[in-house]
């Protein structure tokens, strides 16, 4: 995908604006920017963002000269004192992330929430989304989705947070570093079971990217190759009901697979085979093995 050429605009038309608004920014193409959030930013009597530098950028491709604040995890609970107290002198505050939507894995719904406590208008220029743009171009169910955040960066957490959504209904949407990825990956073939999955990367951009395929088969490739640039999007569809094997089937399975190997190993052996939850297949192989 090419990026979208973007004139050098005019100083945005003069609007009026009150109160709290969050401005969707560009999450790579720059071509996405809005004439709206363009207008807001302008009207704005203050910017806050995560990075000024960032955020400076941006706001001089389009001759905007509104003055910035940094409003980051470093410093949210410092700044924010200092913005509620501008909302409730009258001052207006458009509030961006570095890409994307405000207050999506961002410290903004804090100040979304308190600036709305003390009677201040929230409002929202809406736009790109990354989970979003990344679950509508996957092949997964759109219908259900789930958004995680960014993965756990421990191995015992992460896995923590799998388990326990695992039997949703629903397509599952993560954020990962690439350094991590095919360790994550691995954990999730183990723990979800094989089921259809996406990895989108470079979302919009040039070289934008979506690999599709099952999770052991995704696990596997990452493993063999490089970590990739820039941070992923990872997307599981939801688990295959209809291919899930009958209770006695499980236990066959089971016994069998308890007979060569350890029970750990023997639940990740059908969770792969099966597509159920490696936690599931784990207790019932406890329960087999009980005496009597």
């Amino acid at each position: 995908m090419t990026s979208v050429p973007v004139e050098m605009a005019q100083e945005p038309e003069k609007i009026h604006i009150d109160g709290l608004v969050l401005v969707a920014t560009p999450i790579g193409n720059l071509g996405d920017i809005s004439r709206r959030a363009l207008e807001t930013l302008a009207a704005a009597d203050i910017v806050a963002c995560e990075d000024t530098r960032l955020t400076g950028r941006l706001l001089q491709r389009f001759a905007i000269r509104t003055r910035l604040l940094a409003y980051q995890d470093h410093n949210a609970e410092k700044s924010r004192p200092e913005l509620l107290r501008m909302l409730a002198e009258g001052k207006s505050i458009a509030l961006v992330t570095d890409a994307g939507t405000p207050t999506i894995s961002d410290p903004g719904y804090k100040l979304v929430r308190e600036a709305a406590a003390q009677g201040t208008p929230v409002t929202s220029v809406p736009g790109p989304a990354a989970p979003v743009v990344a679950l509508s171009i996957s092949g997964l169910p759109t219908d259900r989705f789930f958004f995680g955040g960014f993965l756990p960066t421990k191995k015992g957490e992460r896995r923590r947070v799998l388990e326990e959504v695992a039997r949703l209904r629903a397509t599952l949407i993560f954020f990962e570093a690439p350094r991590r990825l095919a360790e994550s990956l691995a954990d999730a073939a183990e723990i979800l079971g094989s089921r259809d999955m996406a990895v989108a990367r470079e979302l919009t951009k040039r070289f934008e990217d979506v690999t599709r395929g099952r999770t052991d088969m995704l696990a596997r490739h990452y493993a063999e190759t490089e970590p990739p640039k820039g941070e992923a999007v990872l997307l599981f569809g939801p688990p295959e009901a209809e291919e899930r094997p009958s209770a006695e089937t499980l236990d066959g399975m089971l016994s069998d697979a308890l007979g060569r190997v350890s029970l750990k190993d023997a639940a990740k052996e059908i969770a792969a085979k099966t597509g159920v939850p490696r936690k599931e297949i784990y207790e019932r192989a406890l329960r087999l093995k009980e005496p009597g």
